[in-house]
């Protein structure tokens, strides 16, 4: 009996949308048209999936069109998020082109009478003996791609990639640069009218009583939009839509709804509130050692804002019972399904294609924002509504990164070694993206006069990376561990995802810890972090960020240093981070050092760029960063109560890329997060001989805690 073969395994984005065409086709023009379900959000993830379309089809990137992704032209590849384009959609265009070639170069040997194997590829044209030549383009009428793939053809080995491995300029970058509309916020379409929308500054407020009389007097105005506490305007012009609006605010009461928590009691108001509970993972040692001491500590981390640089904007237009709209959302087939439970349409009725936004990455109001425009659009059939949220409503609407508070217990043995470890986590889920539930969870959506239910953000499953619980498992040889993870159900404000979800607050907590842990010992904490990693690729970045930051300078005053590693999702980028930290009227981070691992770095200059801009954003959460409220409104909602990290403060940053091409290339823009936060707390403590276990680390924090140690 004989055993068939098995099938060809295909990355898992391929083997959801199979169809060669949906990501490669040949323009007539000789360019080579690639379609990726993820988007550009500034990681340059465009230049990197075209080197590797490139590179697996032997063409000249000049040639390589990355179009924008939209619903009914590219592949659904869900959300981009969780630093997994390069990883999936990457992967899926590799199989998919090196299927393709292999395709092509079957028609071409057959229409040139050569064996496939004697023929070359160069920018596309195929060559074989005696001069004969055809090239893809010359194929292309007579080959269809509307096929599955089959996994039949191997992609290139690293060593036969010519692109990969290589900085090459990002394709984006140019109209940023000088100045080029790219940007929605820069779009503005023929007969495009304005739209905006009043909201209440307590979540979940009613419309209790409305005056438009003064809105209505407004030039320029089109129409007012009520449905149910859903309240908008659409004028002729921008300017007339900002005079409109606040003239509608002015004549809108609402009512009072539960206060806030008391945000100086938020970490042990977390701990208090009804939560749905789950071991996250536990292990017990091979040998018990019996426990002699345990120390216990408290980590917690506030709400933090997207911060968005451009506040939020959408266009819309409705054509009978069509809607297309315009986003910066990250995941156009998400938006599309809870735009389709909103309007009860089919989902073929509408069209979603992204724009780039200004500043956009995690859950922000880019979802939302689309929703406001499709509602003022359906008052104004036919024309297209572009609505633009303001600063207040970005800082006070849209969904902000979860608060946590961590405790850790470590059991130590008679030598002081850690013999147990025990990680408890409470917050609210960290995500309530679109397009996942039965119920939509757009903003809007729970405003209407018959209101879907305001959503409860979850935690993405653990084997997806986790929520609360992200990076939460140890990477060290710890002999026994157990972590467990409560889930807010509970929301007095809106969370879901940011960067990183959970990873920075528990690899704070996790760092701050171990740190602790080798001082008390008298113990190096590179070296004491080194004894507890067996994994090659773990110890290597240590031991590259502690080196080129020449670990460690001679103690001067004030000045301190502090590490922190990780493995993001431990599945994913390694990344280890030195800071030097100096502490004087304030707290300056003058320098952190980085080494990262992402197995193959497709574009080397692509992965620093990720690794320092996720290196100073963290610099800015543990400094900076904390969503402010009384009892009855967010307060910090522009940049004078929501401090970010400003240029004249911005480290300087250096970054080491180890380089595996051997190994599937991993995504790099939320590596450095959680790292940083601990190496800068580290370096803090260093500096001072006090810890802060709270972020953010503030002067007035600090002298809070100097006086209580003294």
């Amino acid at each position: 009996m004989t055993t068939k073969p098995a099938a060809p395994s295909l990355p898992p984005s391929l083997a959801a949308n199979p169809k060669l065409s949906s990501w490669i086709n040949f323009a007539a023009d000789g360019k080579v048209i690639v379609s990726s379900g993820k988007v550009e959000i500034g990681q340059g993830i465009v230049t990197a999936l075209a080197q590797i379309a490139a590179d697996e089809l032997d063409v000249d990137i000049a040639r390589v069109q990355m179009v924008r992704t939209s619903t009914p032209a590219s592949p659904n590849e869900g959300v981009t998020s969780g630093s997994l384009s390069v990883q999936h959609s990457g992967r899926a265009i590799r199989f998919a082109c090196a299927e393709i070639r292999q395709i092509f170069l079957d028609a071409a040997a057959e229409r040139l009478g050569v064996a496939p194997d004697v023929l070359t590829i160069t920018d596309g044209t195929m060559a074989g003996p005696g001069n004969v030549s055809t090239s893809y383009w010359e194929l292309a009428s007579e080959i269809s791609l509307d096929r599955d793939a089959t996994g039949g053809a191997q992609p290139k080995s690293s060593a036969q990639r010519t692109l990969a491995g290589h900085s090459l300029p990002r394709f984006d970058i140019p109209d940023k640069v000088f100045g080029r509309p790219r940007f929605i916020h820069d779009s503005l379409p023929p007969g495009t009218l304005h739209g905006r929308v009043v909201r209440a500054e307590l979540p979940q407020a009613t419309l209790v009583e409305l005056n438009e009389e003064r809105a209505r007097k407004a030039e320029g105005l089109i129409t007012i939009v009520r449905d149910g506490n859903f309240l908008g305007i659409v004028c002729e012009t921008e300017a007339a839509a900002e005079a409109a609006v606040t003239a509608l605010r002015k004549g809108a009461k609402w009512s009072s709804r539960e206060p806030l928590p008391d945000e100086d009691d938020l970490a042990d108001w977390l701990k208090r509130q009804p939560a749905t509970s789950a071991v996250i993972a536990s292990k017990e040692a091979a040998t018990p050692v019996a426990v002699t001491r345990t120390i216990k500590r408290q980590y917690h981390r506030p709400y933090i804002a997207h911060g968005s640089i451009a506040p939020s904007c959408a266009m819309a237009q409705w054509d009978e019972n069509c809607l297309r709209v315009w986003t910066h959302s990250q995941g156009v087939y998400n938006l599309r399904s809870d735009l389709a439970l909103v309007f009860r349409l089919p989902r073929e009725n509408i069209l979603v294609e992204h724009m780039e936004g200004a500043g956009c990455y995690g859950h922000n109001g880019a979802d939302d924002v689309a929703l406001d425009a499709a509602l003022l659009a359906k008052a104004t059939p036919g024309r297209t509504v572009r609505v633009q949220w303001s600063r207040a409503d970005e800082m006070s609407h849209a969904p902000f990164g979860a608060a946590m508070a961590i405790e850790i217990e470590a059991g130590l043995d008679a030598n002081g070694e850690i013999a147990s470890w025990r990680h408890t986590i409470w917050g609210n889920g960290h995500t309530a993206r679109p397009g996942r539930a039965d119920q939509p969870t757009l903003l809007a959506a729970s405003e209407l006069a018959t209101p879907f239910p305001r959503a409860i953000s979850v935690d993405p499953p653990s084997a997806g990376g986790g929520g609360s619980d992200r990076n939460s498992i140890p990477l060290y040889d710890f002999p026994a561990w157990h972590i467990e993870a409560h889930r807010l159900t509970v929301m007095p404000v809106r969370t879901s995802a940011l960067r990183t979800l959970g990873a920075q607050g528990n690899t704070f907590a996790i760092e701050s810890v171990l740190d602790e842990l080798a001082f008390e010992r008298g113990e190096d904490p590179v070296a004491f972090r080194l004894r507890h990693l067996s994994d090659p690729r773990s110890r290597d970045v240590v031991e590259a960020a502690a080196r080129r930051a020449g670990w460690k300078p001679p103690k001067q005053d004030d000045v301190g240093y502090g590490i922190g590693f990780s493995r993001y999702k431990t599945t994913g980028a390694y990344c280890a981070a030195v800071a030097e930290v100096e502490v004087g009227e304030d707290i300056r981070v003058r320098k952190l050092t980085l080494a990262v691992d992402v197995g193959e770095a497709i574009n080397p200059d692509g992965v620093v760029n990720q690794i320092e801009g996720g290196a100073i954003q963290a610099t800015s959460w543990v400094l900076k960063e904390r969503v402010r409220f009384d009892k009855t409104r967010i307060t910090s909602n522009s940049w004078t109560e929501y401090p970010i990290l400003r240029f004249s403060e911005v480290p300087d940053v250096e970054v080491e890329v180890i380089s595996r091409p051997e190994i599937d290339p991993v995504g790099a823009g939320e590596a450095a997060h959680g790292p940083v936060t601990a190496a800068i707390a580290n370096a803090v403590f260093d500096a001072l001989g006090v810890r802060l276990r709270s972020l953010p680390i503030t002067r007035e924090r600090l002298i809070a805690a100097m006086e209580l140690s003294s």
